[in-house]
């Protein structure tokens, strides 16, 4: 098999090191931490003409990121747990900055319901836990497709027309609370 230079074999030995016990790691680059730049760090390329995240005037709102647990490929889960995140026997999770979740008054183990703030239909998924994670204060993730329901049909790139989950306008509460901060 013929493969670009400065692209590893990654399948020398193949038929010999997939019959071995517990099969056998392909490397990646990235995940070692490696790029192959001029400043050996990633680079990102910020697209002229692509707008931000519109404004949305509530100031309860979060950005929804929609994951993938560890044992999840696309829309297919494997298991219920998700060892990258702490996460086991359950995907009803929104995983939230604790300083967001001290402002609504949520506590970790909560039950929390999450409401989009899109304009042409009332969407809310309920039965969540909010868990306090490492992420950005004003974001919160979980699962896909559990909070499929909260992404708007209009909300999809132009160019591509892939659905835009990674940044939904949503608010997290306790199921019966209003939706302002204290």
């Amino acid at each position: 098999m013929a493969v670009s230079p400065g692209v590893p074999d990654l399948f020398a030995d193949f038929n010999k090191r997939v019959r071995h016990p517990g099969g056998f790691h392909l490397t990646n680059p990235p995940r070692q931490r490696v790029w192959k730049t001029a400043t050996g760090r990633a680079n990102f390329v910020v697209f002229p003409g692509v707008d931000e995240d519109p404004p949305v005037s509530d100031p309860a709102m979060l950005r929804l990121a929609t994951l993938r647990s560890h044992d999840q490929y696309n829309t297919t889960i494997y298991s219920l747990d998700d060892r990258y995140r702490g996460v086991f026997g359950g995907r009803m999770v929104v995983f939230m900055n604790e300083m967001d979740m001290r402002a609504r008054g949520i506590d970790e183990g909560d039950l929390v319901e999450i409401e989009s703030l899109a304009d042409d239909k009332r969407r809310v998924v309920s039965g969540f836990w909010a868990k306090a994670h490492s992420i950005a204060s004003g974001s919160v993730g979980a699962y896909y497709p559990e909070t499929n329901p909260l992404l708007p049909l209009a909300f999809y790139d132009e160019k591509s027309g892939t659905p835009a989950a990674k940044s939904i306008p949503v608010l997290v509460r306790r199921p019966g609370t209003a939706a302002h901060l204290r």
